[in-house]
């Protein structure tokens, strides 16, 4: 015989005990939730209830095992003969004696052995009267606050203006802010942009023709509904509204604050900086961006990638965009990928710009925001270069040179460095140091028409450009080393031919030059000073070669003003002197003309009017120029950080404009708009005792 034989009829009938003992209580706890928070306080309440319920009923059935079944029956049965222990004793470990007693308990027990539990009445009757109090206690507290007056009692009450009894806003914001929708009691309110609120007012005594109005003019008509009136609006600005009704009196204002939807935050995490360089063997590029926003990110953003190519004016750009999937929450999400930069045919000397557009979940129009741009850089390798040999062993012209100031810069960052350089370290920067020389020599030196290689004047006896060994006359003298050939083909496009076969531009540097006789003097000073500057860089001695360097800059500079001086030679046309006059001291004829000057109008003029006015006594100026600052703010809403704090006080001045503590609120609020001024001139010290005495003594005759 096992126990569950009788636990089985007795667990049920404990579980229907405490189910109807707790029925009850769980009502009363489901009615205080939907009188307090309706829904949502009900639903809340009932399973807040159920649980607790289920849980102690679980406990109070673990009570039901063996030792329950043994003392129940040797309880209520006499013929157990307090032995109920043996029929659940195993039967090999009994004796003869304690078998035969077990036969004999087995045979008096009925067919149908139930221990089944009482009814508990009284349980169930406190459970009742206890539920029917909190109900009562709710409704009291709850409820009896918000009773509509009705038509009898209306009728016995006495004659007055309406007065609002209850109130309730229903506040829904709009879906993307993944807000759940929910009820007001205060009409003081805060919510997000283009939420819908409906309010729902009831007044005693009833009242007619009410309305929500606005401090800009705006108002909006309540419609009855049954006993209540009711409007809906979509908050799209933050507004100050107070409500108003035939025969009742002016009501307080009420805060409606819209908080924006801000635009989402992109920023770059990998790489960390806006310009990477290609490290040696590198295939592809990671990206990672991290984005954020106050109500969610969109899944999805769009990178947009640019791909420059080419050096000077022959750079072609190619503008691909790709999609991006975004990882972690709906606020802050991630977005990485890696380019391949094989397949998007990066090569030496490309730039490859990147930059992240992501979206908010603002419906219908989401806002977007851009990341800092990214570059990747694969700079050009121009090679080693040769002395002596540079023209010839690069094929075009570099991007850029160097200005005349960098290689001052350069030098004077090499004579500092030079003592942790190795001797050979040294040379060769001074030497390269002179190729930038030399290249920008060569660049001024084409607007004086000298050659490409950009000789100094000839030694005495030779003529400009010819070598010492040149035996052929000027019709056929040799350029660049290389005989001219007679007998060869002019080539189209070939500058050199026509050169060679129309005549020299170098034979007559006037012609191949603009500049005035003075400014080609000057010029030609500076490229004597570069000569020098290169000479002594090449051969190791940049100490020697700066002081030329800075007087061929000094020159450069001379160069650059005299050329704008030409440029802009027209000046003002002034009247002739009369040299008759000068120093006689007349003044017959000459009339002064007034300049009227007029201040300009300052912006903050209706802020300053109705400030200084507010400063006097209230009964002194009754007119404030509060209309003027209501247009002022109109226009000016985005300075003003608390601007409903600031029409709150306007409001509280135009109610009561003798009210001293209400002037003085609104003149704090005004303060805190006013511009700052500018800092001015400090006035000079009064002269004090001891240095009055002092200036005296300075103007006594000695």
């Amino acid at each position: 015989m096992t126990p569950q034989r009788f636990t089985g009829p007795a667990r049920l009938r404990s579980l229907l005990n405490d189910g109807l003992t707790a029925l009850p209580l769980i009502a009363a706890a489901a009615f205080a939730g939907w009188a307090v928070g309706a829904e949502v306080g009900l639903l809340m309440a009932l399973c807040l209830g159920l649980f607790v319920a289920f849980g102690l009923a679980v406990w109070r059935l673990q009570r039901f095992d063996r030792a329950w079944v043994i003392a129940a029956l040797n309880a209520r049965r006499v013929d157990m003969e307090d032995s109920a222990d043996l029929l659940f004793a195993p039967a090999e470990d009994l004796n003869p004696l304690q078998a035969l007693q077990r036969q004999r308990l087995i045979e008096r027990l009925p067919s149908p052995a139930v221990l089944t539990p009482p009814w508990r009445w009284k349980p169930l009757g406190f459970s009742l009267a206890a539920g029917l109090s909190i109900a009562a206690l709710t409704a009291t507290l709850v409820w009896w606050p918000q009773i509509r007056v009705t038509p009898d009692a209306s009728r016995h009450a006495e004659a007055g203006a309406p007065k609002l009894i209850s109130a309730e806003v229903t506040v829904t914001p709009p879906a993307y802010t993944r807000q759940a929708a929910h009820k007001e009691t205060t009409l003081d309110l805060k919510v997000p942009q283009n939420t819908r609120l409906t309010w729902r007012l009831r007044f005693a005594p009833d009242a007619a023709n009410v309305r929500l109005v606005f401090h800009d003019g705006q108002s909006v008509a309540l419609r009855r509904d049954g006993s209540a009136w009711t409007a809906t609006l979509s908050a799209e600005r933050s507004r100050l509204y107070r409500l108003a009704a035939d025969g009742m009196p002016p009501q307080p204002l009420h805060r409606l604050e819209v908080t924006p939807d801000a635009p989402p935050k992109v920023e770059a995490v990998l790489p960390d900086r806006a310009l990477t360089l290609v490290t040696p063997g590198q295939t592809q590029w990671p990206l990672v961006f991290a984005a954020s926003d106050d109500y969610g990110v969109a899944p999805t953003a769009e990178l947009r990638i640019i791909q420059a190519q080419g050096q000077g004016e022959n750079i072609t750009f190619r503008e691909r965009t790709m999609s991006l999937s975004g990882t972690g929450g709906a606020a802050d999400k991630r977005f990485a990928t890696r380019l391949d930069l094989k397949s998007l045919g990066f090569a030496v000397g490309d730039d490859l710009i990147v930059q992240l557009t992501v979206h908010d979940n603002r419906a219908p129009s989401p806002q977007e925001a851009r990341s800092p741009s990214l570059i990747l850089r694969w700079p050009s390798d121009l090679g080693a270069e040769s002395t002596g040999l540079e023209a010839l062993a690069r094929q075009t012209l570099p991007a850029y040179f160097r200005s005349q100031r960098q290689i001052i810069i350069d030098i004077e960052a090499l004579l500092k460095e030079k003592p942790r350089l190795k001797p050979d370290t040294f040379l060769s920067r001074s030497d390269s140091i002179g190729v930038d020389q030399r290249l920008l020599r060569l660049r001024y030196g084409q607007f004086l028409g000298e050659e490409a290689e950009g000789e100094r004047e000839a030694p005495p006896g030779l003529e400009e450009g010819h070598s010492e060994n040149d035996g052929h006359d000027h019709g056929g003298h040799d350029h660049g080393g290389q005989a001219a050939k007679p007998d060869a083909a002019p080539v189209f496009g070939d500058g050199g031919n026509v050169t060679a076969e129309y005549g020299h531009t170098h034979d007559e540097p006037e012609a191949a030059t603009l500049l005035d006789p003075e400014t080609r003097a000057t010029l030609k000073k500076a490229l004597d000073e570069m000569w020098q500057s290169e000479l002594h860089l090449r051969q190791g001695n940049p100490q020697t070669a700066l002081p030329h360097a800075y007087k061929a800059l000094g020159y450069i500079k001379e160069v650059q003003q005299a050329t704008r001086i030409f440029l802009s030679r027209v000046g003002p046309e002034l009247p002739p002197i009369d040299n008759n006059r000068r120093m006689t001291g007349k003044r017959e004829g000459i009339a002064p003309v007034p300049f009227a000057v007029t201040a300009a109008p300052s912006p903050d003029a209706p802020v300053v009017a109705l400030w200084t006015a507010l400063g006097e006594a209230p009964g002194a100026k009754t007119d404030l120029p509060l209309e003027a600052l209501d247009r002022w703010l109109r226009a000016n809403e985005g300075r003003v950080s608390d601007p409903l704090s600031l029409l709150a006080a306007v409001e509280a001045v135009r109610a009561d404009p003798g009210c001293a503590a209400c002037r003085q609120t609104l003149r704090g609020q005004l303060w805190r708009v006013l511009t700052r001024p500018p800092a001015g001139v400090t006035r000079s010290p009064a002269v004090t005792a001891s240095g009055g005495r002092y200036l005296d003594a300075l103007e006594r005759p000695r």
